[in-house]
């Protein structure tokens, strides 16, 4: 059995090939394939430990299962300290494919950039739903890495010709403009508050420290603000205020992990709103929810990167891109670990 693995020169050949933008659009058109077809109860909740100095990074491991077919695992590390102290990106992960019948291996890949493009495609599939469909500016609280995949999967769907910016690291948010000049939108870096006031839709796409938050004040939003909340995925770690969380409609990617270490950790089971999957399935839900201030608490979940992870390994079939390696031991004796075939 041979195992396709993909690496980096692999999927940058791949986003060559395909464009940024049709790739990102096949993202989009996938994960809301896949939402709306409801197979998250393959999906159990991540699990992982705390690591690096303070506890401030995770080690975590994330299932999805489609019995009888496949398993896919993608394990990440959450390093807030890797851009500033080691010019690397703070999320490190890579993707692996297993058949579900034998247990072989079947495929690995990176997983840094599919992960980036799967997370801002669900915020494009939840904004569709619950966005003003006009809605022209975008904020972004947090300018790193995932803040131009969100922007960029926004851009897809919805007639975007501002974006407002604002980073506590004023190097991150000067440099936005330059990391997303291909969108050829009008990027200002702002105070929060204008940010605020302008953003139709706003992404709160930070590494807020444990405790630390919320990095928005929630004061003086427009009344018909869709927020996308990307940045908690820890106990204890939260981006939006409890007030503004109360008084809105929340949608979520996956309950357990949204109440455990998502926004959630603020509310009751309770006050969450139907999950994003239901609203993808029936879209009759969200009607008139647009009106009105909704957040879509998006913690990230493992069928998101089974889809990714699919999208890459056709892409690779259809090109012919990828290493075929022999990477494990099968034994001339299945009985015999010292026979080599």
């Amino acid at each position: 059995m041979e195992t396709l693995v993909l690496n980096q020169q692999h999927v940058a050949k791949l986003v060559g090939n395909s464009g940024r933008d049709q790739l990102m659009d096949l993202m989009i058109e996938r994960l809301r394939a896949a939402f709306t077809a409801d197979s998250k109860g393959n999906t159990p909740a991540r699990e992982g430990f705390v690591r690096c100095p303070g506890d401030t990074g995770v080690l975590e491991w994330m299932p999805y299962h489609q019995p009888g077919a496949s398993v896919t695992i993608k394990t990440v590390g959450y390093t807030p300290s890797n851009p500033t102290e080691r010019r690397l990106p703070t999320i490190i992960g890579s993707l692996a494919r297993y058949d579900d019948v034998t247990g072989s291996l079947v495929a690995i890949s990176d997983g840094i950039l599919p992960t980036a493009i799967r997370t801002g495609a669900a915020s494009a599939v939840a904004s569709s739903l619950l966005a003003k469909a006009d809605s022209e500016v975008l904020g972004l609280v947090g300018a790193g890495a995932q803040a131009v995949t969100q922007a960029h999967a926004l851009s897809r769907v919805f007639p975007l010709t501002q974006i407002l910016v604002h980073d506590v690291n004023p190097a991150h948010a000067a440099s936005f403009a330059d990391r997303v000049e291909f969108l050829g939108i009008d990027v200002r870096v702002v105070d929060l508050a204008e940010l605020e006031a302008n953003a139709d839709i706003i992404c709160t796409v930070t590494s807020v420290g444990v405790g630390d938050g919320p990095v928005l004040a929630g004061e003086n939003l427009k009344p018909h603000v869709h927020i996308n909340a990307i940045g908690a995925d820890l106990i204890g770690k939260f981006e939006l205020p409890q007030a503004l969380l109360k008084s809105a409609f929340v949608t979520v990617d996956h309950v357990e992990q949204s109440l455990r270490e998502g926004e959630g950790q603020q509310l009751t089971q309770d006050d969450l709103g139907p999950e994003l999957m239901d609203l993808c399935a029936r879209p009759e839900l969200a009607d008139g929810l647009r009106e009105r201030v909704t957040v879509f608490d998006s913690t990230g979940f493992a069928l998101e990167d089974h889809v990714a992870l699919d999208v890459l390994i056709e892409l690779a079939e259809e090109a012919g891109i990828g290493d075929r390696v022999s990477l494990e031991h099968l034994p001339a004796d299945a009985l015999d670990p010292y026979s080599f075939q």
